[in-house]
């Protein structure tokens, strides 16, 4: 029985894949199913995974985005545990054994878990989580015998506000608020509304655990991809920003201290629908 199954979406980025697929053979605890959804795959991939005994995959002929590759990966799931990674992401040693132990003490399977990142250069929003420590950002740059030697050392308490990826939700929770919703294709601001349904749902723990680390070489396909309007879509669908979601609900990035409990929207919802209407018709 697997412990986590591990579901990677991946764009013309085999490099990056097969360095992210060795971190986890390498570096997990645990005996996981590794599952990747090929877009496209003009450069091998496919044919590259075709000779991983331990690697499953499904495959399309064009991009179909981060929302229906997830979804597709579902059909493959062996494990009570859902774990959705990017392909430009290197696992650090006993990351999953730390998710694992968080599961434990929370005793139920009403959450959602993230990984911390580690990345080579900071982000510009004071909401966002990640230690900041330049170990390369890309594979001929990539400092590997560095990371390990220091990843442990650089702490991170526990935050609020688990979101994007590395997320972990069990496989029960991501059957009832139905995955990722294909509306957001191919994915932009896929991961708040997902978070938002698993908020309706009930689920009150969005946590960062601290000890689980990750290394983030920074989007390297999503700067490639035709963004969708998913801002203002979220406001249309929500009837509230997503910075309202983020700060006022999910206290993003905070020092993680208990259960969320429920929030009043402090949005203007009017005067921001009409402007997400605006950028519907614009």
């Amino acid at each position: 029985m697997y412990k986590f199954s591990i579901v990677i979406p991946t764009w013309n980025n085999l490099p990056h894949l097969q360095l992210m697929i060795a971190s986890l053979r390498k570096n997990s605890h645990f005996k996981n199913q590794l599952i990747v959804f090929v877009n496209e795959g003009k450069d091998g991939t496919a044919t590259w995974l075709k000779e991983q005994s331990d690697v499953e995959f499904l495959s399309s002929d064009k991009n179909v985005g981060i929302c229906v590759a997830v979804n597709a990966c579902r059909t493959l799931v062996k494990s009570d545990y859902i774990v959705y990674f990017n392909d430009d992401m290197y696992v650090c040693p006993d990351w999953d054994y730390e998710i694992h132990r968080e599961i434990e003490k929370i005793g139920h399977d009403k959450f959602i878990l993230s990984s911390t990142l580690i990345e080579p250069y900071p982000v510009d929003n004071p909401s966002y989580v990640s230690v900041v420590k330049d170990f390369g950002d890309s594979i001929t740059t990539f400092k590997e015998r560095d990371l390990l030697d220091s990843f442990r050392s650089l702490h991170k308490e526990d935050w609020s506000g688990s979101s994007w990826p590395p997320t972990i939700v069990s496989t029960r929770v991501w059957d009832i608020v139905g995955g990722y919703s294909i509306e957001f294709s191919p994915g932009m601001y896929s991961d708040p509304d997902f978070s938002m349904k698993l908020w309706k749902y009930g689920v009150r723990i969005f946590k960062g655990v601290g000890a689980s680390k990750i290394y983030h070489f920074q989007s390297k396909s999503t700067n490639r991809v035709k963004k969708n309007r998913g801002n203002a879509m979220f406001m249309l669908k929500w009837g509230m920003s997503v910075r309202d979601f983020y700060n006022n609900y999910l206290q993003m990035g905070q020092p993680y201290r208990r259960e969320l409990k429920e929030q009043q929207s402090t949005d203007d919802f009017f005067g921001k629908l009409k402007r997400a209407y605006k950028a519907f018709r614009s």
